[in-house]
């Protein structure tokens, strides 16, 4: 297993050839807020922070595809091809593991798909105060489900306060080789979705 800083490329075809399906984890966790005492004590909850991963599709020229189905998230789980496959929307990042994944299976992907863009946004940001300086541990994990053997992991170290968004990695093709890139780039303004794809029109 490779871990990933940002900006580093893992080229997946040279590091297993008959590379077919993948397992794509992303997960999370909320930080705690540091309160002592009174305050502490009658501190309303705050509410549960909404991270949606989602799938962009774009083509080879970096742009998106021209289709209904160029993304996959929540209110659309399944690519027709059904090379892209969401397993569900986690509502509060609670728990252990992968809080969302996602499965690519490369063998069906279709011709005119180049590049996958792994994206995080915290939903209704804006109206709930929430950014990802509230939230650790950030990471994405790429899994070869043939044996379960855990390929490569990104976990996302830098300061994201004040972006409702995240860029977190792209998996893309070179040639007939597949790849992917660490990127953990945060984005201002994403507290719907189509913020996000907009930023590859």
């Amino acid at each position: 297993m490779v871990n990933l800083k940002k900006g580093e490329k893992i080229n997946l075809t040279k590091s297993d050839a008959g590379l077919r399906k993948i397992m794509v984890g992303l997960g999370w966790d909320e930080a705690q807020p540091q309160q002592h005492g009174l305050r502490a004590l009658f501190a309303a909850k705050p509410a549960d922070i909404d991270c949606d991963a989602s799938v962009i599709l774009c083509g080879e020229n970096g742009k998106l595809i021209p289709s209904k189905d160029f993304c996959v998230y929540f209110g659309n789980l399944r690519h027709p091809s059904g090379a892209v496959i969401h397993q569900g929307d986690n509502l509060t990042g609670g728990g252990e593991g992968d809080d969302e994944q996602i499965m690519v299976d490369l063998s069906i992907m279709p011709p005119e798909v180049a590049k996958l863009v792994f994206v995080v946004n915290i939903y209704d940001a804006n109206v709930r105060r929430q950014h990802f300086g509230m939230i650790r541990n950030a990471f994405i994990r790429l899994v070869n489900t043939k044996n379960n053997t855990e390929i490569c992991r990104y976990n996302l170290t830098d300061d994201y306060s004040g972006s409702t968004g995240l860029i977190v990695g792209e998996l893309f093709r070179s040639g007939n080789e597949w790849q992917f890139n660490a990127i953990g780039k945060g984005v201002a303004e994403a507290s719907r979705l189509q913020k996000l794809v907009d930023m590859y029109k």
